[in-house]
């Protein structure tokens, strides 16, 4: 039979995701308590989502929505952290944001429904997030650690993923421990070749260590860093899905041979520091 699981790639053809479409936690959002800009329209929210899923049908993806009920929990919508897919089934993170407590074990009861097995959960006092999860290729996890994500955390993925190479990738203070600066918050993978990328938040080895796999970055203006430009999923080699109002980033993935679609984000990315791949789960690529 064939396995309907597996994402151990950012960038590898995406045939099934997982989505939770807005509803009413999020509409109700107060943005003092979740750190948003300002509260979300909920019916604008949910038309941006359905463009976007819509993005997602045209890419040749099955999408999934998440529909286990989880109150107060307006950060649900972003799917992509509660959780890691890998070759073995799913890992159950533990989430670093205290308000967003309840979500992994959502994410595991929409697996089980799903028929995906739970290859490992993350126990005591380990904190990983999947914004902070970075597949370089299918043997290789960059772990940001930082607010989100911490040391023990990424001991037990260690523990889960015996036969890969996790990396440790320190992160900067930045804006502190209320906002969310994942790893994934300045650098995206795009092709085994290609990341798109800030500079300014690159630790020095890290980086190094891409130019030494010979993976060539795109770098992002200072003033497209607000407004999520290195937030950009793969849905294949060198075709992605980002916000639209990155017009210089475009410009540049595009002269780097990516074909790129884009979305309004209005409500449910810049109002709530979520982009394209925090929207959404990889649970099947096709490597």
């Amino acid at each position: 039979m064939t396995k309907n699981y597996g994402s151990q790639s950012m960038f590898t053809p995406l045939q099934t995701v997982l989505v939770r479409r807005p509803d009413a936690a999020f509409g109700n959002a107060n943005p003092a308590r979740w750190h948003y800009t300002a509260q979300p329209n909920l019916t604008r929210a949910q038309a941006e989502h359905d463009a976007f899923v819509g993005l997602l049908n045209e890419s040749g993806c099955e999408v999934i929505y998440h529909d286990i009920a989880l109150p107060d929990h307006a950060d649900a919508i972003f799917t992509h952290d509660p959780t890691l897919v890998c070759d073995q089934g799913a890992i159950v993170l533990s989430m670093g944001k205290p308000l967003r407590a309840e979500e992994p074990a959502a994410q595991a009861a929409m697996f089980h429904k799903l028929g995906v097995p739970i290859h490992y959960t993350l126990h005591g006092s380990a904190r990983a997030e999947g914004g902070d999860l970075l597949w370089i290729d299918e043997k290789t996890l960059a772990v940001g650690l930082g607010f989100r994500t911490n040391a023990e955390g990424m001991r037990q993925l260690q523990e889960a993923l015996p036969d890969v190479n996790v990396l440790p990738v320190h992160l900067p203070y930045y804006l502190g421990e209320a906002a969310c600066l994942h790893l994934m918050s300045f650098i995206s993978m795009l092709d085994h070749d290609l990341a798109v990328v800030y500079l300014p938040h690159m630790p020095v080895p890290f980086y190094q260590m891409l130019q030494a796999r010979g993976i060539n970055m795109v770098d992002i203006p200072e003033h497209e860093y607000a407004t999520m430009g290195t937030n950009v999923l793969a849905t294949a080699p060198r075709q992605c899905i980002m916000l639209r109002d990155n017009p210089i980033t475009i410009e540049r993935l595009r002269a780097a041979g990516c074909q790129v679609k884009t979305y309004v984000g209005d409500e449910i990315s810049l109002k709530a520091e979520g982009g394209a791949t925090c929207l959404t789960r990889p649970i099947l690529r096709n490597g």
